[in-house]
């Protein structure tokens, strides 16, 4: 089932590799079928140079489980799940462990917007979840991250900042499609990047004018997007 979806989330996974944003088996992308309800993702364990369509693990939209698939599916999928169900708009999630973005949510800090590459990619500062409790760790630690996720956008449009820092983990990115949030993924690791050598050259930076970022962030995303 969902053969074209598979195809298209494991190239979306390839591609996540392919961009250096993830090392030996961590990361992962999936997509939604939200007319059939379920969500498509990579398997775990399985090395991104081994990793065929046929793999990809089918689970249900509602609860997580597995519907199709001989392998387990990635670890993060409960969390994948929960912001499918969160983000009607999204249509793929990615998880990385990208070098610069992965820093400053071990600092627990935001990625202010600096300047105008951030502005082209994202409406806003990279938000920062809570930590997690204790209990919400030793029980459905991965859902619990989708939760705290959710939770961190209940005020904030989650398609004007497709990009998230979970405190003391690293980041999660979405998009339309699988392959959107892979660019997201990509974005945000250069935006966090850039931030870190701003910091580096001035420890106190300013940040850029909410016109300035209007006006990078609409001409590429608004209605008069070019």
């Amino acid at each position: 089932m969902l053969e074209e979806l598979k195809q298209i989330v494991c190239e979306a996974n390839l591609a996540l590799a392919r961009s250096g944003l993830v090392a030996g088996t961590f990361g992962n992308v999936s997509g939604v079928d939200r007319d059939g309800g379920h969500v498509v993702t990579k398997p775990s364990g399985v090395a991104y140079d081994r990793m065929r369509p046929e793999q990809m693990i089918v689970v249900s939209l509602e609860d997580g489980r597995v519907v199709e698939g001989d392998l387990c599916p990635s670890g993060d999928t409960p969390a994948h799940v929960k912001l499918y169900r969160a983000f009607e708009e999204i249509g793929g999630v990615a998880h990385t462990r990208s070098v610069c973005a992965t820093a400053w949510a071990q600092a627990r800090r935001e990625i202010p917007p600096l300047g105008t590459t951030h502005a082209d990619a994202f409406h806003g500062p990279i938000p920062l979840t809570r930590l997690l409790h204790t209990g919400e760790i030793a029980k459905d630690y991965e859902l619990n991250i989708g939760r705290v996720i959710a939770e961190r956008f209940a005020e904030i449009e989650p398609m004007q900042i497709q990009a998230v820092l979970v405190a003391d983990h690293g980041p999660f990115t979405w998009g339309y499609s699988p392959q959107e949030a892979v660019t997201a993924a990509a974005d945000l690791e250069q935006v966090a990047r850039l931030a870190s050598e701003t910091l580096r050259v001035e420890p106190y930076p300013v940040m850029m004018s909410r016109e300035l970022l209007d006006k990078h962030y609409n001409r590429r995303h608004g209605e008069d997007a070019r």
